[in-house]
């Protein structure tokens, strides 16, 4: 059996030494010279496949072949060096004697880069409020079932708080302290007022999350939230502020509807809804709602430490997608997502 070994083995020696050398000559450019070594002396080429059966010749041998076997080896890596070497030149060479580069040929230009549509809409936003006023803060998206609901003025039993709808984060805590993934950026008028006094007016931009999934929702979304507290704050002043910026938003000429609606945070509750305004035999578009919005409610206001006897404010949220979405025609929200390259670059 070892005598059998040991010829199977020269045999193998003789095999590859034959064969290399045209096998690596053959090769004329650098991904076909490293194939044909690798055939040779890779993790899987013949040598080291030959090398592994060493442990079955006979011990007497084994100096003689291992020898014989690491030269074989170097002369392979030395035909290997000289052929790249040689390839390298003539790469070089026929690049120097070949037809000359057309400087005056276009270039081939780069597709500029494009901002989201959700992405334009929120800069939009901020530099609009901020022209008003407004300072940007941003929370984050993770925070207290007290600072979501409970300081908000949601009831106990209030259909937001249960798991059905809201995201809750496990080993966060019991009662006020659980943690969730906030349901709206409104915690971040807890958040502000708490450690500060009027007068304040503040946006705040963010993710928000709810178990929402249809063509006009999605488990998770952008919303914008802001408010304004100080001295003799009255409804008239959001109405105003409101139609202002939907005017300079949409860059249009629209109608403003404000409907009575219930929020628990505000008192009183409105939402907003616009249409394109009738234009000579052009008739006005339909009603669509946009936002929601109200004066903030005194209970609201107690639970930051603030006199509502004193000060009130007012507050408004928007989902950021859904006025892209308006702005854009875009019916379905999952458009928004779906990285579609020919979608994106429309806007």
């Amino acid at each position: 059996m070892s005598d059998e070994a040991l010829e199977k083995f020269r045999a193998g020696l003789a095999t590859i030494e034959g064969e290399y050398q045209p096998a690596l000559e053959a090769a004329t450019n650098e991904n076909a010279l490293r194939e044909a070594r690798a055939k040779f002396t890779g993790p899987q080429g013949a040598l080291t496949e030959l090398m592994k059966g060493m442990k079955d010749v006979p011990g007497k041998h084994r100096r003689e072949l291992g020898q014989a076997s690491n030269a074989l080896k170097n002369a392979v890596q030395a035909l290997f060096d000289a052929r790249l070497e040689a390839i390298e030149k003539e790469a070089l060479r026929a690049e120097l004697e070949g037809p000359m580069l057309d400087l005056t040929l276009p270039g081939r230009r780069p597709m500029p880069g494009r901002l989201h549509p959700v992405t334009r809409a929120e800069y939009d936003l901020l530099d609009i409020f901020g022209s008003m006023g407004f300072e940007t803060a941003r929370g984050p998206e993770i925070d207290t079932f007290g600072r979501c609901f409970s300081q908000l003025g949601f009831p106990p039993d209030h259909p937001a708080t249960d798991e059905h709808d809201t995201f809750y984060v496990s080993g966060g805590g019991e009662g006020d302290e659980a943690h969730v993934l906030r349901t709206h950026t409104s915690t971040m008028q807890i958040r502000e007022m708490s450690r500060r006094e009027p007068p304040l007016a503040v946006v705040s931009p963010g993710k928000v999350f709810r178990r929402d999934d249809d063509a006009t929702h999605s488990p998770m979304f952008h919303q914008l939230e802001g408010f304004l507290v100080d001295e003799g704050i009255t409804m008239a002043h959001l109405q105003g502020m409101l139609t202002v910026f939907l005017e300079r938003f949409f860059g249009t000429a629209i109608d403003v509807r404000f409907r009575a609606s219930y929020f628990p945070f505000v008192e009183p509750g409105a939402e907003l809804d616009v249409r394109r305004a009738a234009q000579g035999d052009e008739p006005a578009g339909p009603w669509m709602e946009i936002l929601g919005c109200g004066m903030i409610h005194p209970t609201v206001l107690r639970n930051v430490g603030y006199d509502p006897e004193k000060v009130s404010g007012f507050a408004f949220g928007m989902g950021v997608d859904r006025i892209a979405m308006v702005r854009h025609a875009i019916p379905n929200i999952k458009a928004l997502y779906d990285n579609d390259v020919r979608f994106l670059s429309a806007f």
